[in-house]
Formats: structure tokens, sequence, C-alpha cells
């Protein structure tokens, strides 16, 4: 017995996988995909289980590590990034403990990004580093800093491209040089452009985390995250380790994702085009300093960047403000429309404050090696009306020009 998949042409692009990927509809015919909220599932004998539980057998026998709409997402997202296997976690962050969980040991050695989001900093750091994993911090962008940075322990290679908040993009073909020159991984956390600009494999990446919460759901509905891979790497490394320790995607919010994702690229794409727009015009606002978005052509990595994402700049940027933390504190509690959240990906606007939110629990000084200022602002863009957002976020900054 094997899962079945639908019947789809082998030449299908990205928006048909998007679509019709997944598992084939049940014996009642339906056009959109049921929920299956089921803990378990029944076998017909005794030897049948055996062989289901030991993994002789494929089929559904779990919801902690196997169902329906969680295997449908799965699919989904591995036909989107054009890589053999995925396995949905709970969470993004959930999809990287299970990552570390399933390739490291005590001394091994970790090269990551520091300007990756601050949790992933401190699940290394603190958690990792207390059961003896080791790890080294370097620039996104000086690709030197990262073989510089290799020992003869080096497992993983960790970057996300671009970077939250600082949209900072990495050169993924060179890293992935660099990771296999030492026998090493890299791993990229595609959430910032999601397959729908972006497939990290394409340029040597060997793994591709995802926080689902973001841009595959987009609508800011559910916790989700997900590891692409190779099917042995999904079937060997990281089964195993959730079924012991259960990161595990509900079956209702990886059905929340699988239909996210049929929108995935219209909304990025429209998305995104608002975004440049309001970079634009951000950049030359008076009260503005700085505009960090790869879509600009004074973007450090700006051609980098459009090589890497399909020419597009993705729907997140940053800004500093004049003054620091009070005035940007005056700019986002200025606005009217925008959301006060620390997330981004959804098709509502959102605001944020890094350094006291989703980089909060570093230090000053982590925040300033990584760029992150007190007077910085970061913006994902959502769908509403882009003259509403540009007079939203005047309120406030015309308040600091005048």
């Amino acid at each position: 017995m094997s899962i079945p998949r639908p019947d789809l042409p082998a030449d299908a692009r990205l928006e048909t996988l998007a679509v019709r990927d997944g598992l084939p509809a049940s014996r009642w015919g339906e056009n959109s995909e049921a929920v299956y909220l089921t803990s378990c599932f029944v076998h017909p004998d005794a030897e049948t289980a055996a062989r289901r539980f030991a993994n002789e057998e494929d089929a559904f026998v779990y919801s902690r590590f196997s169902n329906p709409n969680v295997t449908i997402m799965e699919r989904r997202l591995a036909a989107l990034e054009g890589m053999p296997a995925c396995i949905g976690t709970g969470s993004g962050m959930g999809a990287i403990l299970l990552l570390f969980m399933a390739l490291l040991k005590a001394g091994d050695h970790v090269i990551c990004s520091q300007s990756v989001f601050g949790s992933t900093v401190k699940l290394l750091q603190s958690e990792f580093g207390k059961f003896g994993v080791e790890s080294s911090f370097v620039s996104q962008t000086d690709v030197a800093q990262w073989k510089t940075a290799v020992k003869p322990n080096t497992k993983l290679l960790f970057a996300e491209t671009p970077t939250n908040p600082l949209t900072e993009v990495c050169d993924i073909q060179a890293l992935a040089d660099v990771a296999h020159e030492a026998g090493a991984l890299l791993v990229v956390d595609n959430c910032m452009c999601s397959p729908a600009l972006q497939q990290p494999v394409k340029f040597g990446a060997d793994i591709v985390m995802h926080s689902g919460t973001k841009f595959l759901d987009g609508q800011g509905r559910v916790n989700a995250g997900a590891l692409c891979a190779s099917q042995e790497m999904v079937d060997n490394k990281f089964v195993p380790i959730m079924r012991s320790a259960g990161m595990s995607l509900s079956p209702f919010n990886a059905w929340i994702v699988a239909k996210g994702m049929e929108t995935l690229s219209v909304r990025l794409h429209a998305q995104s085009a608002a975004t440049l727009e309001l970079a634009r015009w951000l950049e030359a606002h008076p009260a503005v300093e700085r505009v960090y978005y790869p879509g600009l052509p004074s973007h450090p990595q700006h051609e980098l960047a459009m090589r890497q994402q399909s020419g597009i700049g993705g729907a997140v940027l940053a800004f500093n403000v004049r003054g620091g933390r009070e005035q940007a504190f005056g700019v986002i509690d200025g606005t009217r429309i925008c959301s006060i959240a620390a997330n981004f990906g959804d098709v509502r606007t959102i605001i944020t404050h890094p350094s006291s939110t989703s980089h909060g629990r570093l230090t000053e000084a982590q925040r300033q090696a990584a760029g992150i200022v007190q007077g910085m602002i970061r913006l994902g863009v959502g769908l509403e009306n882009l003259d509403d957002l540009k007079a939203d976020l005047a309120r406030g900054l015309d308040k600091i020009a005048s």
C-alpha cells in the first residue's frame, strides 16, 4: 500500500501545484480538502497495525506524526520548493528545534548568520549550548566570515534570506559551496520570500525551513512550521524525532496552511508591488533616515536579491526614523490602520518595533551587532489601499519632520 497522490501532469507549474497537489479526493468526491480531526486511525486487523507502526506499510497511523491534512500541506510545500519531501511542525521554531535535534549532537558546530530571528539565536546559544553544541555567528553578507568560521566539527550553516528585519540577502550559492566543501549542510530559512519568489534548492541549499505562520498561511490565523529536504533525511532523521518528541502540526492548522498556499503567489506578488511603492515613498520622506528593502536599488544586495528572488523585493521592509526609540514609538502609536503586532505575511499590514519585540530577548550589544537600532520600524505590508497606508504612516512621520 502507498498513500496516493493527485494525478497531475509532470510539468505542472507552481501556481497549479499550490492549488492541486496533496491527496486525491475521498470517495465522496469533495473539491475542497476535508478536515481530518482525528487523533488516531483504525486498522483492519492487528497484523496490519503492526506493519504500519513498524513503517513496513505506508498508512496514516497516529496524528502526532501522520495525518491526511498534514500530508497535504507537506506535499504541497515540497512541490512548491522543488524538493522531494517535507515535514510539518507546530511552529517555525518547532521546525528549527526538530532540525537541531535531528542533526546535531554534543561537540558539533553550527555557523549562523548574526542577523537571524532572535529566538533562533537564543535557541542555539542558550539551549543547545548547554548540551555541548557550539555556535558561531557571522555577518549575513560576508562570505569570507563564513569560510573563516568553519571548523572540523562544523555540521550546519544556517541563514535566512532576506533577514528579519534588516532584509539582508545572503548569496545562497556561495554559502552552499562553503558548506559542501566542509562536508556540512546549508539550511535556508525562506519565510520572507516563500517559494512564490525564491527556491533556495536551486542555489544549492540542502534544507529549507519555514514558519508557515507567515506567508504560507497568509492571514495570520495559525502557527505552523516545516522543513523541506531529501526523502531520506525526512524519513530517517526528522520523522523519528517527531515520533518521539512531538513538535506536531495539528490537522486543522495544516488544513489552514494548505488552503493559504492556494493563493500564495497571487498574494505575495500583489503585496510585493505595494511594498516597493511604499519603500520608495518612505525613502523620500524627510523623517526617514534609511529604508531596508531588497527591491530598492539603494539596497546593498539589490542585484543579488533580484537574481535569487525572481526580480521581486518581497513584502517586508524596515526603516529607521530620525531620533530613536521615542520617535519610532510615536510613528507606531500614530497609526490607525496598521496592526501593532510581531508577525508578518498577513493580508493586514503589521507594524512593529523589532528592538523591543521580535529581538527583545537579545542584549543591546547583540542588537547593535546585527544593526537593529532603537529607531527601526518593521512593516509587513498587507493588501490595504496603498494611499491609506501612506496616510497612516504619515501621521507620525510628519510630526518628526516638522
